[in-house]
């Protein structure tokens, strides 16, 4: 009785030191295929990285087959801004530089501000066009294309428009406040020590200056002068000149065609369909943030692969 006792505990210990090993390889090999897995997702990340997102070798967007290129310019042009100088001109650079590029949209939306930004903007713009001459340029306006927004503008081959699109400003403006008013009423006086009797150039808080009030409109008006020049060499013949066309003035989208400071109606897919004959749209966009840019690439990248899949699959 006593051995029959004994032989099944030492039969069941066995059982469940069996087990008990089974368990531990078993977890064992679980965990050797889940860091087989893990390092294939890194590995197919980098690989993404590295050459898919161009991370390696540079940093355009590899996208095979025909499209039109697509640049954002939003809001106000200035040096710290999304539509500086230096982000629309190296988005404008990776389209153009794209071998599957068959035309370029730059599409606007801004009021307008400074007259430097927007003159690099238009110079690289002429400079792009001349490298590439077989890539055309066009700008689509959305809600408004005034100042700044236009003198960029007028180096495109053609500006379409919206019917109430809002297009023109084609002027100079300086301006400030003055404070000589306020300060007597409440008993301030302005002590201003310079050496140069000009370096307190428009001071707001002493009292207008006639000489120097003057000097202010002539820059304006050379400032000015250099706007239209842009715009007549942009526009050439198709500008129809009135009195009023460089005073400062807006219109409609579909006034500013009747004057020629715009060609046609036209949405960026239209453009994209209708004229360059490429429908789809790679957006080049410089973008500040990392997710930003890294999201941009990652889709157009995936896009193509899934695209790429379907063709070799037989799914188009």
């Amino acid at each position: 009785m006593a051995d029959s006792e004994n032989r099944n505990e030492t039969w069941e210990k066995g059982v469940l030191e069996k087990l008990a090993l089974s368990s531990v390889q078993e977890q064992r090999r679980a965990r050797r295929w889940g860091i087989f897995f893990k390092s294939l997702t890194f590995i197919y990340l980098f690989i993404f990285m590295f050459f898919g997102l161009g991370w390696f070798g540079g940093n355009e967007i590899s996208i095979s087959g025909k499209h039109t290129a697509l640049v954002e310019l939003r809001g106000v042009i200035s040096p710290d801004s999304v539509s500086s100088a230096d982000n629309i001109n190296a988005g404008l650079q990776h389209a153009f530089k794209d071998e599957k590029t068959r035309g370029v949209i730059l599409r606007i939306n801004s009021p307008g501000g400074s007259p430097v930004q927007a003159g690099y903007i238009n110079d690289e713009i002429r400079r792009l066009r001349a490298e590439y001459p077989q890539i055309p340029l066009y700008v689509v306006v959305e809600d408004i294309c005034a100042s700044g927004g236009y003198y960029v503008a007028a180096a495109a081959d053609k500006i379409y428009v919206d019917k109430a699109s809002v297009v023109g400003s084609i002027g100079v403006l300086m301006n400030g406040f003055g404070f000589t008013g306020a300060m007597e009423k409440l008993g301030v006086e302005r002590r201003l020590l310079t050496a140069g009797e000009n370096k307190g150039f428009l001071d707001p808080f002493s009292p207008p200056n006639t000489q120097q009030e003057k000097y202010a409109k002539e820059m304006l008006n050379d400032v000015h002068e250099q706007f239209i020049q842009v715009v007549r060499q942009g526009r050439g013949k198709r500008l129809k000149e009135a009195p009023e066309m460089f005073s400062g003035i807006v219109w409609t989208g579909q006034k500013s065609i009747d004057l020629g400071l715009a060609d046609a109606i036209g949405s960026a897919e239209y453009v994209a369909r209708e004229i360059v004959k490429a429908e789809r749209i790679v957006d080049y966009t410089t973008r500040d943030g990392f997710a930003e840019r890294f999201a941009r690439r990652f889709g157009a990248v995936m896009a193509e692969t899934v695209i790429s899949l379907g063709t070799s699959w037989g799914l188009r």
